[in-house]
């Protein structure tokens, strides 16, 4: 199976789900399996930062850049409020995980800022000024930054 899995993941992941509909434990190869699983798992993690980091880069963006605020930067906001609303819906596992999520999303979210308004890095705080609660509230959104 492991040939299989190298040569062909595909029809590797065929194999293994007809032998779980089948409950063939003989034909399925566990290790891989395992290894699977845990891979998906860390995918929808990682769905929840990427979120996050967008939604964080666009209200910092907002605090920042007040002059340039739109409607694009209102529908980003909302709509990624929306899907990390729909994602820990979806995996309320996640929920333990989401105040560590949180914390690493804001390093990306203070780059992608950074870049994308042409400010230094360190205009924008090491930190979040914003909490988790603040970020996912539909009817808040930050105040101008004073530089």
């Amino acid at each position: 199976m492991t040939d299989l899995y190298q040569m062909d993941y595909w029809a590797w992941t065929q194999k293994q789900a007809e032998a779980l509909r089948k409950r063939s434990g003989n034909e399925l190869d566990w290790d891989l399996l395992a290894q699977e699983l845990d891979a998906l798992g860390a995918t929808e993690e990682r769905e929840l930062r990427s979120r996050y980091g967008v939604l964080m880069a666009h209200l910092l963006k907002w605090a920042h850049q007040p002059e340039r605020r739109s409607r694009s930067w209102t529908n980003t906001i909302a709509d990624q409020r929306d899907k990390i609303f729909d994602h820990l819906d979806r995996n309320p596992g996640l929920k333990n995980l989401e105040g560590e999520v949180f914390a690493k999303a804001y390093r990306d979210a203070r780059r992608q800022a950074s870049t994308e308004t042409d400010l230094d890095l360190e205009l924008f705080p090491a930190a979040p000024p914003f909490t988790k609660e603040q970020a996912k509230d539909e009817d808040w959104l930050p105040e101008a930054a004073h530089p």
